[in-house]
């Protein structure tokens, strides 16, 4: 009889390796060696899938579960795609269950659903359901963590949607590896792709972030789902913003914003507002700009506050904003602003705790600034945005029409943006002011 191959491979990362190591040369990770035996690949003799016309493609292509919450299903790309696999992260005790049990018991009331959760009893999703208000939930609930038990109840109960509350927790037992490693979620993640792709089964996965903020595990698991969301949370607030990195089906970079209650989420209608603050817009350092975030435009209000330097290196701090790039908006305002604030602290924040990842922020954080430095307010009613060159030149930026639009239903009446942002017809309550360099936005805006 031959004898049998053999090789050691990783129970971590799954790195074949011809000897033995004390560390693996993949993963770096010690002592995850085994020593297993090679079989050959035999041959099934199952059916082949043959390819398919366009024209033989099913005629409800569009069709999307509508989830009742409008600003999830705006962050979904306008709903729960059939057999489309989202990945949710966030910190622990973010709502990640909570959010998503509200949602499946909302899915259960026109299609089947099934919630498996390898992280807690039935007795404590029971918990959860009578302190939401979900007991007549016609919720199928599994508490297991074998993925293969896991898809073939979902099969026999003929699910539509399935939730699975956590991917660190499932395993699959063809991998002797613990739960939670590199190779137990690459597996497992294929195993579910594979299976929700086959039978159009719409998939919610919840998976633990890293200390950084990033979902735990190899970055391949984000490639292989078609949405990524992230909660971000600021626990001085009460409200929770869930965006989306990945989408297939949508666009990437959507937000959408809830308030947590004591009977679970609560969609925000209108999030402009919960990122104003009319009582300090009249106020010195302080101006409401229009921020764009995936398909809608945001009114948000941006403050700095100029202090005088406390030490021989003065302090820049900016949150909400980049703070490489203010270093830069001061260095221009500057020089072509003829505003000295070189030996000034100066600090700049987003109210509300919401990250601005674009340049319309430019020309409302220097004019706040400015506005801080001279103390004397901003005009009443005034909103701006717009980029800034090296050469103090304002830049247009996207969208610019939308941005007006926004704040002229808001109840704005001044708009001091890039001339090139100068709609040929602007709303009829709103004043339109377009200027092109710095010392021309600083002489409208005071």
């Amino acid at each position: 009889m031959a004898k049998a191959k053999t090789a050691y491979v990783c129970t971590e990362c799954s790195a074949h390796s011809v000897k033995w190591a004390g560390q693996c040369p993949d993963c770096l990770a010690w002592n995850t060696l085994a020593r297993t035996a090679i079989t050959p690949a035999r041959k099934t003799a199952g059916s082949v899938a043959a390819p398919s016309s366009l024209a033989s493609l099913p005629d409800d292509l569009g069709h999307r579960h509508g989830t009742a919450f409008a600003e999830f299903d705006r962050v979904l790309g306008g709903g729960l795609v059939p057999g489309a696999v989202v990945l949710l992260g966030g910190d622990p005790g973010v709502g990640k269950s909570t959010l998503l049990q509200q949602v499946a018991a909302i899915l259960a009331q026109d299609t089947t659903v099934l919630y498996a959760t390898g992280e807690e009893s039935l007795r404590q999703v029971g918990q959860r359901s009578h302190r939401l208000g979900l007991m007549d939930a016609d919720l199928q609930l599994l508490a297991d963590t074998s993925v293969d038990n896991v898809l073939g109840q979902a099969v026999a109960a003929k699910s539509r949607v399935l939730v699975i509350d956590s991917i660190q927790t499932m395993v699959s037992a063809e991998l002797p590896s613990v739960p939670g490693s590199v190779a137990q979620l690459r597996e497992c993640v294929s195993r579910i792709v594979q299976f929700a792709k086959q039978n159009e089964v719409a998939v919610f996965i919840i998976g633990h972030v890293t200390k950084e903020g990033a979902i735990a595990g190899p970055r391949v698991v984000e490639h292989m789902v078609d949405t990524v969301l992230y909660f971000e949370n600021d626990p001085a607030s009460r409200y929770t913003l869930i965006r989306s990195v990945k989408n297939r089906f949508g666009a990437s970079g959507e937000m959408g914003v809830f308030a947590m209650t004591e009977t679970g989420f609560r969609q925000v209608s209108n999030p402009s507002a919960i990122f104003l603050s009319r009582d300090t817009v009249t106020e010195p350092g302080s101006i409401v700009s229009v921020a764009w975030e995936g398909s809608r435009p945001l009114l948000v209000e941006i403050q700095a506050l100029v202090a005088d330097g406390s030490g021989s290196y003065p302090r820049r701090l900016a949150t909400g904003i980049d703070q490489n790039r203010l270093a830069m908006l001061l260095a221009v305002l500057q020089r072509h602003g003829d505003v000295a604030v070189g030996a000034e602290d100066i600090f700049v924040n987003v109210v509300g705790g919401l990250r601005i990842a674009e340049t319309a922020a430019d020309l409302p954080a220097l004019v706040a600034i400015v506005s801080s430095f001279r103390n004397r307010p901003c005009q009443e009613r005034l909103v701006s945005f717009g980029e800034i060159g090296l050469a103090g030149e304002i830049r247009p930026v996207r969208f610019g029409t939308e941005r007006i639009a926004a704040a002229a239903k808001q109840g704005f009446t001044h708009a001091l943006v890039p001339e090139s942002n100068v709609p040929k017809k602007p709303p009829a309550d709103i004043e339109v002011i377009g200027v092109r360099r710095i010392a021309d936005a600083l002489d409208v805006a005071f």
